[in-house]
Order: C-alpha cells, then sequence, then structure tokens
C-alpha cells in the first residue's frame, strides 16, 4: 500500500530518505571502487588521472572494460565506442525516469543524468512505481544519487593509494555481481518480469563470449522484448 504523505514531507525530509535507502547498496559497491581504483593504477594510469576519469565517466563497468583496452593499447576510437555501447544501458534508464523528471528545469536533469547509476535507478523507479504520489521524487533521487557518487569516489580513491596492499585472496570482484543479484531480484515481482530476468540471463550467459561486453546488448533488448511479449499475452 502506498503511503500518504502530509506537508511535513519536505525537500530535506525526500533527500535524506534517498540517502537511507542507498547506505544499504554501498557495501556492495565499495569493492567494486576499490578494483577500479586498482585496475586504474595498473594500467598505467597516474592517481590524478584514475580519479578524474571516476569523476568524468561514473560508471564502473565500462571504466573497466576502457581501463582493460587501455592497458592493452586498443585505439583510443575502439575505447570510447566501447564505453559508450556498455553504457548503453542507462538510455533505458533515462526513458524509465523521464515520465517523473520531465518538467524538471534543465540543470536538474543534466545532474540527475550525470548521477545516474544501476543502484539509484532501482532504489529510486521501485519507491516511484510503489509509492506513485510520493513528493519531491527529484530531491528523493538525488539524494541517493549523491551517495553513490561519494561512495565511488573515495572506494575508487582507497582503490588508488592502498589497492596494491589488499590481498588477492580478498576476492573483492565477487561482490559486483552479488551487488547487481541484490538489485535485480526485489524487482522481479510480475510473470513478465519473471520472462524478461530469465531470457536476459540466458542471452547474457549464451554471449558471454562476444567482445566489448556486446552480449550485455543482446541480453538487454532480447529481454526486454520478450517481456513485452509476455504483457501483451496476458
Amino acid at each position: 500500500m502506498a503511503l500518504i504523505y502530509d506537508e511535513g514531507f519536505t525537500t530535506s525530509r525526500a533527500f535524506w530518505a534517498g540517502v537511507r535507502a542507498l547506505l544499504p547498496i554501498t557495501l556492495g559497491v565499495i569493492p567494486f571502487g576499490l578494483i577500479s581504483g586498482i585496475v586504474a593504477i595498473g594500467a598505467g594510469l597516474s592517481a590524478p588521472e584514475a580519479l578524474g576519469m571516476a569523476v568524468l565517466v561514473f560508471a564502473g563497468s565500462s571504466q573497466l572494460v576502457a581501463l582493460q583496452l587501455l592497458a592493452a593499447t586498443a585505439p583510443w576510437l575502439l575505447i570510447v565506442g566501447t564505453t559508450l555501447i556498455v553504457n548503453f544501458r542507462f538510455t533505458m534508464y533515462s526513458a524509465s525516469l523521464a515520465t517523473y523528471f520531465r518538467t524538471l528545469p534543465r540543470r536538474w536533469r543534466w545532474l540527475l543524468a550525470y548521477l545516474l547509476t544501476d543502484q539509484a535507478y532501482a532504489v529510486s523507479i521501485t519507491r516511484f512505481s510503489d509509492q506513485p504520489d510520493m513528493p519531491h521524487k527529484h530531491w528523493f533521487h538525488l539524494g541517493g544519487s549523491l551517495t553513490m557518487w561519494l561512495t565511488w569516489q573515495l572506494a575508487t580513491l582507497v582503490g588508488i593509494f592502498v589497492g596494491a596492499q589488499i590481498p588477492a585472496s580478498w576476492g573483492l570482484s565477487f561482490a559486483v555481481p552479488l551487488t547487481f543479484l541484490a538489485l535485480a531480484v526485489p524487482a522481479i515481482r510480475s510473470r513478465a518480469s519473471v520472462v524478461t530476468a530469465t531470457v536476459a540471463v540466458l542471452v547474457a550467459v549464451a554471449t558471454a563470449f562476444l567482445p566489448y561486453k556486446i552480449g550485455l546488448l543482446a541480453a538487454a533488448a532480447l529481454g526486454i522484448a520478450a517481456g513485452v511479449l509476455a504483457l501483451r499475452r496476458r
């Protein structure tokens, strides 16, 4: 049941509600950021360059792919193109959030677009769907997004300067898929979402051998198509 918000639910309360909603997820993001910082230094970037990449790109998956290509001395055009392909999923996120943010001033939309992450999107779209009457939705999203941004920058900074001292036996890379699983599972609530998730997983596994994470795009497209067909048949 959706909550009933009174006049006391101010922009400040919405902002801190977003912060609290994202805080538990940061536990899985911290190892991801550490890995990103470690890989950046391993690829030959200086500390300022590695931190600058974290600030400008601010996208974990594409940063790791770009750094791997950079370490392999791939052409810049290929690095940029691959990064754009990996980040293509954010266009789908943006289209989904546009329903709630289309009336915002341009400065707000630019800021939220820069801060958009998988984690912030998952939490926000779930909250907005469950509580459509919630006021100050953009402030809620901003609180969660800034929490993710700050966590990512600090974790990357630690990875840059102390990452070499972290034992490989800690298995930090295992935290990355666990973080995304924790986001995806609660969103699977209907038959159509089950179909979408199942098809996407099967396609992602079957196309894992493709270069530059192209299989992820195929998995997303076919998963969405399967979900739409399931909705129409219903």
